[in-house]
C-alpha cells in the first residue's frame, strides 16, 4: 500500500513537471523590440522599422487627392469633384440639416439653436466672406475644424462633406436668387409672400433675434477668424462684419438678423 502511493506521488510529480514545461513561453526569454527604444541589432539604432517606400495601407490610397482633402497644391480648390445633381443635393440637404443646422440654422445665417442657448456665433453662408469662399474652404472646415467649429471627418464621410458642400451653396444662391437664375416657368418671391400664402403668421418671415447671451471670444463681438500662414499678425476679426454676423454687447437687448 505505501509502494503504491509512493508510486502515485512520483506519477503526479512527473505530471505535474511536463504540464509546467508544457505551459512555457519562449517568447518571453527571447530578444524582442519594444517600441521607441533603441537596439544595436539594425545599423541606425532604431527598433521600430521605416515603413516600405510607396507602400499603402488598405483603405488609405486616396489617389484622388483633391476628393479627400478639398486642396490642390496645398490651396483651396474651387470645383467639385464630382457632378453636382438633384440627387447630390437631396444628400446633401439631409446630411446638412442633421449636422449643420444645431450651429449654423436651416437657412445658413449663423444663429442656430445651440447658438441661440450661448453657443459661439457660427459664420453665416450669406455673409460676403462665405459667399466668395472657394469650393475647398468649406469641404477642408468640415474635415479640419474651425475656430470653435470641430470637424467632422469621423461621422460625414467624404462623399457626403461633398454633398453638403453643394448643397451650401444651392443655399446661398436661394436666399439672393433673381427670375434670371431658375428654370423657364419657375418664379422667384420672397418668403413674406410663401408665408402669407400658406396662412402662416406674419412673424414667419420676421428677423432673427440673437439673445445677447450668444458669445464670439473677441473684444468687438465680431466672428474670430483664424489667421493666414505667413500673414504676420493674426487678425481676430473679419473686416467690417455685416449686420447679420454681429452679436451685441452684453446687456443689450439683443441683435437681429435678417431671416431668410
Amino acid at each position: 500500500m505505501r509502494l503504491t502511493s509512493r508510486r502515485l506521488g512520483l506519477a503526479t510529480a512527473a505530471l505535474s513537471l511536463l504540464v509546467v514545461t508544457g505551459c512555457r513561453q519562449d517568447m518571453h526569454n527571447q530578444p524582442k523590440f519594444f517600441p521607441q527604444r533603441g537596439t544595436d541589432f539594425y545599423a541606425d539604432g532604431r527598433s521600430v522599422r521605416p515603413q516600405v517606400e510607396n507602400t499603402v495601407a488598405r483603405n488609405q490610397l486616396h489617389e484622388d487627392a483633391y476628393f479627400y482633402t478639398g486642396l490642390v497644391n496645398g490651396k483651396e480648390g474651387d470645383g467639385m469633384p464630382f457632378p453636382a445633381t438633384m440627387q447630390v443635393l437631396e444628400r446633401g440637404q439631409e446630411r446638412y440639416n442633421v449636422y449643420c443646422t444645431p450651429c449654423h440654422s436651416r437657412v445658413g445665417n449663423g444663429i442656430g439653436m445651440i447658438v441661440q442657448r450661448g453657443y459661439s456665433k457660427a459664420g453665416s453662408f450669406h455673409s460676403a466672406r462665405l459667399e466668395s469662399a472657394p469650393l475647398g474652404h468649406f469641404f477642408h472646415v468640415m474635415s479640419n475644424g474651425y475656430g470653435s467649429m470641430p470637424d467632422y471627418s469621423s461621422q460625414i464621410t467624404p462623399a457626403d462633406r461633398w454633398a453638403i458642400v453643394a448643397y451650401i451653396k444651392a443655399l446661398q444662391l436661394s436666399q439672393k436668387a433673381t427670375q434670371a437664375d431658375v428654370a423657364s416657368g419657375a418664379h422667384v418671391e420672397p418668403l413674406a409672400g410663401i408665408a402669407e400664402r400658406e396662412g402662416l403668421p406674419a412673424s414667419f418671415a420676421n428677423e432673427w433675434v440673437l439673445p445677447p447671451t450668444a458669445v464670439t471670444g473677441t473684444p468687438d463681438n465680431g466672428l474670430y477668424v483664424l489667421p493666414v500662414p505667413g500673414a504676420g499678425a493674426p487678425a481676430t476679426t473679419s473686416a467690417a462684419p455685416s449686420r447679420t454676423n454681429a452679436v451685441p454687447p452684453a446687456g443689450s437687448a439683443g441683435q437681429t438678423a435678417p431671416k431668410q
